[in-house]
């Protein structure tokens, strides 16, 4: 589903209709520059097709609706959802204007013009302040300030619920599909819907998604608020190792080191057999990436083990050598990789790119 396609729908839904009666109720407005949005207010993941607010004349937000995963930009694009979010929104509104929410307190304004990398390469140029732009030149922003950036908290956003075992019934909003995982150990179920998260309502997955990124990644443990039929009650989640760990590849991100090549982490008996450290990250090659060859960025197979990255084979946080390269090396660089082919130790250079897409 194009994202296009998919406004398109939205605006031109029957008035008559479930959906056209909903947005009747609403003064819609569509943003097609970034230029001076109040970024800190309408904060999000910047790599969406399409991203709604429901908010009120005083720039109250009630939720957001969109987001979207690895899978594609319509995982979580439903359009029975977005009318079950429409609703939501008008609910909230009637709430609100009873006094019935909480104090609104708006976060400290925060524009696009603030991101000097964005300024010198699309504001000087004349060029359309684009969603993906602020996402990666705030990133940028922050590596050209401190040589480096906290990768896990900056670069790995937008954390993926599946990560936890959550599988969501997209058309009914956060009602769960399915549970397994840290979330059903925790007492989820199917049929459950998912009402808050760290205390904080949600009312969508944007919702659900926006307050999982603001979970410290060095938590062990979340609160998932959730509603059982007339009941309520709240799961005490064990985060999984590397929860915040996601597919970077659809992100438009330069400071991401593509390496073009993917990794699983070997298990301890392969460790053993191969006589390599238990606590290290060696990992069997699974993927090769369409640019590797291309670029002659290196000469990997899949199969091949690679047991080293610049002769370093731990790391406190990284469990595969690709993950390694992402967390501890600049995108540019080039690294020494210690590889086993058909039991044989081989050195091998490769080298990782700086992705830039419509800069």
């Amino acid at each position: 589903m194009e994202g296009r396609e998919f406004d398109a729908q939205v605006v031109l839904s029957p008035k008559k209709s479930p959906r056209g009666q909903l947005l009747s109720q609403y003064v819609c407005v569509r943003i097609t520059r970034m230029d001076d949005v109040d970024i800190a207010l309408f904060e999000r993941d910047w790599n969406n097709t399409l991203y709604f607010f429901m908010m009120n004349a005083d720039e109250r937000i009630y939720m957001r609706w969109g987001g979207r995963d690895a899978r594609g930009p319509e995982a979580y694009l439903n359009l029975d959802s977005l009318e079950v979010a429409l609703a939501q929104g008008l609910e909230l509104h009637r709430i609100d204007k009873a006094g019935g929410l909480p104090e609104f307190t708006r976060p400290k304004p925060r524009f696009p013009r603030e991101i000097p990398p964005l300024v010198e390469r699309t504001f000087a140029r004349r060029q359309c302040v684009e969603c993906h732009l602020i996402g990666d030149f705030d990133l940028v922003h922050k590596e050209e300030q401190t040589g480096n950036t906290d990768r896990i908290a900056n670069m790995y956003r937008w954390p993926d619920i599946r990560t936890l075992g959550m599988e969501l019934d997209v058309p009914k909003g956060l009602m769960v599909k399915e549970s397994k995982g840290a979330v059903q150990t925790a007492g989820m179920r199917a049929g459950d819907r998912i009402a808050s998260l760290e205390g904080t309502p949600v009312y969508t997955f944007a919702d659900l998604q926006h307050r999982l990124d603001k979970v410290q990644r060095s938590a062990k443990q979340v609160q998932i608020g959730i509603e059982r039929g007339a009941a309520k009650q709240t799961l005490t989640v064990a985060l999984p190792e590397r929860w915040w760990l996601t597919d970077l590849r659809f992100r438009q991100l330069s400071v991401d080191p593509r390496a073009e090549f993917d990794c699983r982490p070997l298990t301890a008996e392969e460790k053993t057999r191969l006589e390599l450290p238990a606590d290290g990250f060696a990992g069997e090659v699974t993927r090769i990436g369409g640019f590797a060859e291309m670029l002659r960025m290196h000469e990997l197979k899949p199969g091949d083990i690679v047991t080293a990255v610049d002769g370093v084979v731990r790391d406190e946080v990284a469990n595969t050598p690709d993950l390694f390269i992402k967390l501890r090396r600049n995108a540019g660089d080039t690294v020494m990789l210690d590889v086993i082919r058909g039991g044989k130790k081989m050195k091998m250079e490769a080298k990782t790119q700086r992705m830039y897409f419509r800069k």
